[in-house]
């Protein structure tokens, strides 16, 4: 960071602290913010992916300054964190999901520095704003497609890690499949991993195996083994149609840009504070859509989705959220 961009901020800070401000906000920057994403998987992987892609526009409009790490480890992280903390980022993105305690101690320290982090607990003020993928309301709609084209009344649902994030939208589509079929029962597995495509293969092999013909893919392998086996497949956070045509019924599509726009923002008026920014994941928001294949849902189906759509989106229906670990039916 420039001297006299250290001696801007620094009067800044004082004259906030005049004004009797306990905790001030982060200090806005002259010309464009300066943001570095701190990601653990590479960029092109599905969650992280969102992320890279909104922050990517952003820069492309001439609004940001962007650097990224990937394949961060989790013991690197908070080394990682620190080492843009004193370049003098303005923001830095990221997740968190594993070293919560190591990465709110960072944001603790560099309290001039906004963070914005996937993570499933509470903000830290000053500085350190929560967000999640809260695509439950599409993962409902897909679910409703799901539960109509079944017709052994099973579904297999692979995910990564029984956490809060992969948990509400498990239990979102089966809130949405059991509308469409009072009869469906569910196979649930999780891989304890966010990126082991052979794992999620086979285990989607055996649910198969055991009478499933709709997979929920919530892991990258699952939609290989419904195309390798005959059967229809679910997508999460991005859309895979394309790859597997004539495989995947819908999927509910994560939208980071309005969390983005929002937090560069904040960070270049001078006005962010710790927040949650979950709720710009909402569809309400556009920060979450349903991508559906109209050529194998039933016409009947896709009217009932879009009816269920509309009621969501104008608030006449609301999708539980529930963070609790799905378990198979017995």
């Amino acid at each position: 960071m420039k001297l006299m961009d250290i001696i801007s901020k620094a009067r800044m800070l004082a004259a906030a602290v005049a004004f009797g401000l306990i905790i001030a906000p982060v200090i806005a920057v002259a010309g464009s913010v300066k943001v570095a994403g701190i990601f653990t998987l590479p960029v092109e992987q599905q969650w992280i992916s969102r992320i890279h892609i909104a922050l990517s526009a952003a820069e492309k409009r001439g609004e940001i300054e962007y650097v990224y790490s990937e394949n961060v480890s989790n013991t690197d992280y908070e080394r990682v964190m620190r080492e843009y903390a004193e370049q003098g980022v303005d923001l830095i993105v990221g997740e968190v999901f594993g070293l919560e305690r190591a990465a709110r101690k960072v944001a603790a320290d560099y309290p001039e520095t906004a963070y914005l982090m996937g993570s499933s607990f509470a903000p830290q003020a000053p500085n350190f704003s929560v967000f999640d993928n809260y695509i439950h309301e599409p993962a409902y709609l897909s679910g409703m497609a799901a539960g109509a084209v079944s017709e052994s009344n099973v579904i297999g649902m692979v995910g990564g890690y029984a956490i809060p994030e992969v948990n509400r939208l498990m239990h979102a589509f089966m809130a949405g499949a059991r509308e469409m079929n009072s009869d469906v029962t569910f196979l649930v597995n999780f891989l304890d991993s966010w990126y082991d495509p052979p794992k999620a293969k086979e285990s989607a092999f055996a649910m198969i195996d055991a009478g499933a013909d709709v997979m929920y893919a919530e892991r990258f392998g699952v939609a290989d083994a419904a195309v390798e086996r005959g059967k229809k497949a679910i997508g999460n956070v991005i859309d895979t149609a394309n790859d597997y045509p004539g495989t995947i019924l819908a999927s509910a599509l994560w939208h980071m840009e309005a969390t983005i726009d929002k937090a560069i923002g904040a960070v270049a008026d001078g006005s962010y504070t710790a927040d949650d920014y979950s709720q710009y994941s909402f569809m309400a928001h556009n920060g979450g859509s349903l991508a559906i294949d109209k050529s194998l849902v039933p016409a009947n189906v896709v009217a009932a989705i879009a009816a269920k759509e509309a009621a969501i989106r104008d608030g006449s229906f609301v999708v539980t959220i529930n963070d609790e670990t799905p378990v198979s039916d017995n």
